[in-house]
């Protein structure tokens, strides 16, 4: 069957079609209501079936591939490296789950997970999901204001978590962290549970605070069944990035995400039993939750969990890995290529790729001159993918799974099954069908499974913030810019809110991004509006060069910013070109690899960046404060 055809099939016949792919998981009773469209825009899918994810992602693997790795951690941090097969994963989160129980955690309580990456982490995960509880990851280090915010949001019963972790051999301390956000916090877990990975000392509060290692010997060899729910009860909650105010709780179902998760590995990741997925993203993220944990362990894959970073010890690391644990689907972010691709390519030459069919990439737009790089260097299909956390599981991509098609630079490729996607006019709400419009991009109902039920415990906030942005029309807002090409190919041009006002013409950050990018000595770019007295706004580039000695040149940087401005002026013309191009060494960028644009704003406009909790490089604002 062709992609166009399987693609219709999903719109035009979305019961029959969803009901084919529910039959890629268990069922413990098989739905026979496929979509409850009575209450928009809250879509609800096999509302009548029950099932588990923990099952899904571990018990129905145990009969055929027991003995078959499923679980491997390597953390380049502390050198430890291990593997679990699904036997070994299946008895370490029934004994997780037998610790959870002990310590008042029931079906429908919420788990606040507060943690490095490491398998505990992932058997805590797993272990929510086998007894019906609510996990809700928080980002490891995250700062004690934010914590302590969603931990009043999420009100959780148990917090876990652990003494430290560490990152480019710098240790982090969690649990001083975690004291704090609980200072602050009105509400109060009744237990906290802490790994102690001799990183950093730690306090315990008597009565409170539990400890991993003696809950677990205590209950070794515990039997805890799956408790099997219905497919709209709760799995997880997950807090958006970026997020100001109060948090914002994305809320996942357990039946829907997990027919989602199974199709998408089979359509567009292709990952088959017996096989190795590597997923260089974090827990903390959506990415994580879907591509490191939940998705390959459910196709009955070895997922690779990786504590470190991508040039540590050297830029070969991540090949390495590749090559030893014969990796066959990897997924990453465009940050990250664009760091190794700073560094000698024959970090990667000298590991045997040989295993590795496909590189997807997510997280922020995947521009050529990365794309080319890394495409030329693996030799394999580099395949962008477009998502949000709200969304679950790609909305744009190839499905080579279906149909093999060609990629385009700049593209995060075509609609993916279920998802019925619009370019839509922000003023007026109309259908933009002429090839290379500019509008926003949206969604119309139904969604597809997988996609968030609503804003935890804010249905009205869930439908004010996502599904009322656009005049006259009922449809999801990605708040993105994005155009469609004549062979429907999908391009996204950036935030809908990262508009640039220069007097009076509206232009968007990532358009100069894309044009400063291509000069041959730029390495990376962030472009951001900054007040002006005249002109409303100016936009400002701050370009990390390919060179180094170009920062200590001042001849040099004035050379490649009159170049830089000659590029822009001849691809988007006088109105684009930047009021100045500034030079740093590296871009403030959360861990996960997305740039801290409003950060950079902030601190031009001589503002308070806010909370910079997940920035990985802390020196990298004060380079752009030095500017």
């Amino acid at each position: 069957m062709s992609y166009a055809a399987f693609y219709q099939r999903s719109i035009d016949e979305p019961e029959a079609f969803w009901a084919e792919q529910a039959r890629l998981i268990d069922w413990e009773r098989t739905p026979t209501q496929i979509l409850d469209e009575s209450r928009p825009p809250f879509t609800r899918w096999f509302t009548d079936g029950r099932t588990n994810l923990c099952h899904n992602a571990v018990d129905r693997h145990l009969r055929e591939r027991g003995d078959q790795p499923a679980l491997i951690h390597v953390s380049t941090e502390t050198g430890r490296e291990e593997r679990y097969s699904f036997t070994q994963l299946h008895e370490q989160v029934q004994r997780t789950a037998a610790m959870l129980l002990a310590l008042g955690v029931g079906r429908g309580d919420r788990v606040l997970v507060y943690m490095p990456m490491i398998p505990e982490a992932v058997f805590t995960m797993l272990a929510c999901a086998r007894i019906g509880a609510i996990h809700s990851v928080v980002f490891g280090g995250f700062a004690s204001v934010s914590l302590a915010s969603r931990i009043e949001d999420a009100m959780p019963r148990l917090v876990v978590s652990a003494d430290a972790g560490s990152r480019g051999g710098k240790v982090i301390p969690y649990k001083p962290l975690l004291d704090e956000a609980l200072r602050l916090s009105a509400h109060q877990p009744d237990a906290v549970l802490l790994v102690d990975r001799q990183l950093a000392p730690m306090e315990r509060v008597p009565g409170r605070d539990h400890a991993w290692e003696t809950l677990a010997e205590r209950h070794a060899g515990a039997q805890v069944p799956c408790e099997w729910l219905d497919s709209g009860e709760i799995s997880y909650t997950m807090y958006t990035s970026g997020t100001t105010g109060r948090p914002k709780g994305v809320q996942r179902d357990v039946g829907g995400y997990a027919v989602a998760l199974a199709a998408s590995m089979k359509h567009i990741f292709q990952g088959a039993p017996g096989e190795t997925y590597f997923c260089t993203s974090d827990i903390g993220w959506v990415v994580g939750h879907s591509y490191i944990v939940y998705g390959p362990l459910i196709a009955g894959m070895a997922t690779i969990l990786y504590e470190g970073l991508p040039i540590r010890p050297d830029a070969g690391i991540w090949w390495q890995l590749v090559e030893k644990y014969r990796v066959n689907v990897m997924f990453s972010a465009p940050t990250a290529v664009r760091v190794l691709k700073k560094h000698d390519i024959e970090h990667m030459k000298r590991h045997d790729l040989g295993s590795l069919r496909a590189l997807f990439l997510a997280g922020e737009p995947l521009d050529e001159p990365t794309a080319r790089w890394i495409n030329e260097a693996l030799g394999v299909p580099v395949i962008d993918n477009y998502w949000q956390t709200e969304t679950g599981w790609p909305i744009l991509t190839l499905a080579h799974g279906v149909e093999r098609q060609p990629a385009k630079f700049g593209s995060p490729g075509l609609p993916m099954y279920g998802w019925r996607v619009k370019i839509l006019d922000q003023a007026t709400g109309e259908e933009l069908t002429e090839p290379n419009k500019k509008g926003v991009v949206a969604i119309e109902l139904p969604t597809p499974p997988g996609f968030m039920q609503t804003i935890w415990r804010d249905d009205e906030r869930f439908v004010r913030t996502y599904w009322q942005g656009i005049p006259g029309r009922t449809v999801y807002s990605t708040f993105d810019w994005g155009i469609r090409d004549e062979d429907g190919y999908y391009f996204i041009l950036g935030r809908t809110d990262d508009v640039i006002n220069v007097a009076g013409h509206r232009l968007g950050t990532r358009e100069i991004e894309e044009s400063v990018s291509s000069h041959p000595a730029v390495a990376e770019v962030a472009v951001v509006g900054v007040a002006d007295a005249v002109k409303g706004q100016v936009a400002m580039a701050f370009v990390v060069p390919r060179e180094a000695a170009v920062l200590e040149d001042e001849a040099a940087r004035l050379r490649l910013e009159g170049d830089i401005m000659k590029t822009v002026d001849t691809q988007l013309g006088a109105l684009a070109r930047p009021a100045r191009v500034r030079f740093v060494g590296a871009l403030p960028k959360t861990r996960s690899g997305k740039l801290l644009r409003r950060a950079i704003q902030a601190v031009c406009e001589g503002r308070d960046p806010g909370d910079l909790s997940t920035i990985e490089d802390p020196t990298a604002l004060e380079q752009i404060k030095g500017r």
